[in-house]
């Protein structure tokens, strides 16, 4: 996913405040989720939100105003009840590193409690969806 950087992207030292690299992840999942044809909108009326239990950055470059940037996402790992998606934004045209992160999110029903993840969501993500059974 591409990102151009705005003025009011930057904070006073005219670099990217680092906090909107958040709401970068932010568009960039829901990106990679509709290209996978799972619209957030459509998640939530089917019944599964995905809450953000944890996040993490490691701020490698400063980008600044007047640069775009390209955000690849992958699904790092999954688990019965949560996906974990990994950030990589560089800059587009030196492809200098930016940013490398992370965010774990959970899937919720309607209440908010923590539920299974769909198989056919997992299916759409090209996600296994059996899990093998903990050893007793």
């Amino acid at each position: 996913m591409e990102v151009r950087i705005y003025y009011e992207d930057t904070d006073c030292g005219g670099v990217v405040y680092y906090a909107n690299y958040l709401k970068y992840f932010e568009r960039a999942r829901t990106h990679f989720l509709e290209e996978h044809g799972q619209s957030v909108s459509n998640l939530i009326q089917d019944g599964t939100e995905f809450r953000v239990t944890k996040a993490e950055l490691a701020y490698r470059s400063a980008a600044v105003h007047g640069e775009t940037l390209d955000i690849e996402t992958t699904v790092a790992a999954n688990r019965r009840t949560s996906l974990i998606f990994s950030h990589v934004i560089r800059e587009r045209t030196s492809q200098r590193l930016v940013v490398e992160g992370s965010a774990t999110l959970v899937a919720v029903n309607a209440q908010g409690k923590i539920k299974r993840i769909p198989p056919p969501i997992l299916n759409a993500l090209n996600l296994p969806t059996d899990f093998p059974m903990p050893a007793t």
